[in-house]
């Protein structure tokens, strides 16, 4: 007989991995590397002089508001640093760079912050700071630039090498002046990070390869998207053109493997996480086809953030063996 009274019980978690928050963060960042080597390229250094003020006003915000109501500083965690990365990856390079500090300060402090930190709060912080510039700078938030025009670092950017999007042609039913051979490379204008597709699905890849991400939520996404589009197209295009100009042009697959994929603001069930990515998928093609605003997937997320709780709520497994009565109030 063996001596139970050595027996030492503690809470869980009762598996334990070294692979943390950091770790998770640093592969995030790594798989967002290709599309910002990407952007580079067809926008110039200006984006990676954006893409580091978002970084820094991110970090600089979120060690400042810990610092002064002395809460645990969780800079080294490297979540503000993927918050600065995403955020400026929503914006056109031709923001400006006081523009990108203040929407840092809404993402940091009044989207995650406020709400509680990392893990707390119920939307996305980098599409809340690019809703938020929108709202408040609609005209500088939809100048998009030309791939590989002569942009100045800081000044701002003239509207002479403004362009019109793949998504802005779309909404007005015609066939896009780029190829979908560029739209997928990248060579079109747009947000910083959204641009090419190819370089979003290799990071995507890497995450799943990390198992950082399920493919659950992107594919339920984007094969929601993919499918709608396919049977209702729009305009002169034909079924395929306006699946594959869908599924390349926009933020789609910035925001199906990045954005909605957060672990914090989507569905921990696997029945919520289709339900989920289906909703964003639906609400996206909704805004796209029926809006005056040509883009839809920041909008459609936040919208689905905001109804995770719901969606876990009713996807919650009931527990095994339990009486009725105890079933109906866990699924509750």
């Amino acid at each position: 007989m063996h001596d139970l009274s050595k027996l030492k019980v503690s809470s869980s978690p009762h598996i334990r991995t070294a692979e943390g928050i950091t770790h998770i963060m640093l592969d995030v960042i790594i798989a967002l590397m290709p599309a910002l080597i990407v952007s580079v390229y067809v926008f110039g250094i200006r984006a990676l002089f954006l893409t580091a003020v978002s970084v820094a006003s991110c970090v600089v915000f979120e060690y400042l508001y810990c610092k002064l109501l002395k809460k645990p500083n969780p800079v080294n965690d490297l979540s503000a640093c993927v918050t600065g990365m995403l955020l400026a990856f929503c914006l056109p390079v031709s923001s400006q760079w006081w523009m990108v500090v203040v929407g840092a300060l809404f993402a940091i402090v009044i989207v995650k912050q406020l709400y509680g930190g990392i893990g707390k709060n119920f939307m996305n912080p980098a599409l809340a700071g690019r809703a938020f510039l929108l709202a408040s700078w609609p005209a500088a938030m939809t100048l998009w630039t030309a791939p590989r025009a002569a942009l100045p670092l800081i000044k701002a950017v003239p509207d002479a090498v403004s362009a019109a999007t793949p998504l802005a042609s779309l909404g007005k039913g015609i066939v896009p002046d780029a190829s979908i051979a560029d739209v997928a490379l990248g060579m079109v204008g747009g947000s910083m990070g959204e641009v090419s597709a190819l370089a979003l699905l290799a990071g995507g890849i890497y995450l799943v390869y990390r198992k950082v991400i399920s493919v659950r939520i992107p594919l339920c996404y984007i094969g929601t998207v993919a499918v709608i589009t396919f049977l209702f197209p729009k305009g002169d295009l034909g079924n395929m053109e306006s699946m594959l100009y869908s599924l390349l042009s926009g933020g789609l697959m910035l925001g199906a493997i990045f954005m909605a994929t957060d672990y914090t603001t989507s569905p921990i069930t696997k029945r919520g996480q289709i339900i989920y990515g289906v909703g964003c998928g639906l609400l996206t093609v909704f805004i796209r086809y029926f809006s005056a605003y040509p883009e839809g997937t920041s909008y459609a997320i936040l919208i689905m953030n905001a109804l995770v709780f719901l969606i876990e709520k009713i996807s919650m497994p009931k527990k095994f063996g339990a009486p009725p009565k105890q079933k109906k109030e866990a699924a509750k």
